[in-house]
């Protein structure tokens, strides 16, 4: 207790006021939500927002048709979520026509996705952190897409919405 009147002395003692002690405890405060304000920040940028190569991107699509039923919604995940970032380039440098093909590519593979979830797979929760970060980047892109892209760009993200839903329930009943 001595150890804690040293670092804080009762506002009775000689040269502190009551308001010395306000002090320590909105810096403790204002530190807590710098490390909430942050966090969010820190988690997005855990995730690869690179557009692989075409090669890299082949390579991974076959990965996930050859890859165990157990596997294949991370992976489709892992798919979705690259060539999301690759439609957000496609949309900010005004190439409509290729943006709204890799989204019915978004598309497919979010049908993939629903299908393999009623298996037993492993790796769902990273799918959907991964799926939550993907759908807050497509978000993000909305924004770029022409008004006649809009409702493709919509349409994709309620439906990847919907997925990230049927994963977070998947990773609640296991």
């Amino acid at each position: 207790m001595s150890a804690l009147r040293q670092i804080f002395p009762p506002p009775s003692s000689p040269g502190r006021s009551s308001r010395h002690l306000v002090s320590p405890i909105l810096a403790v405060s204002l530190g807590f939500a710098t490390v909430l304000a942050l966090t969010p920040c820190a988690h997005a940028a855990a995730f690869d927002e690179s557009v692989p190569t075409p090669e890299a991107l082949a390579q991974l699509e076959l990965r996930a048709s050859q890859a165990s039923p157990r596997e294949q919604p991370w992976l489709y995940t892992e798919i979705i979520h690259t060539m999301t970032e690759k439609a957000g380039k496609e949309l900010s440098a005004g190439d409509d026509t290729a943006a709204r093909n890799t989204l019915q590519q978004v598309s497919h593979y979010a049908h993939l996705v629903q299908s393999s979830l009623a298996r037993n797979t492993k790796q769902l929760k990273k799918a959907e952190m991964l799926m939550q970060h993907t759908t807050w980047r497509l978000a993000q892109y909305m924004h770029l897409a022409s008004p006649d892209d809009k409702p493709e760009v919509q349409a994709t993200l309620k439906q990847l919405d919907q997925i990230n839903d049927q994963l977070l329930t998947q990773v609640f009943q296991h």
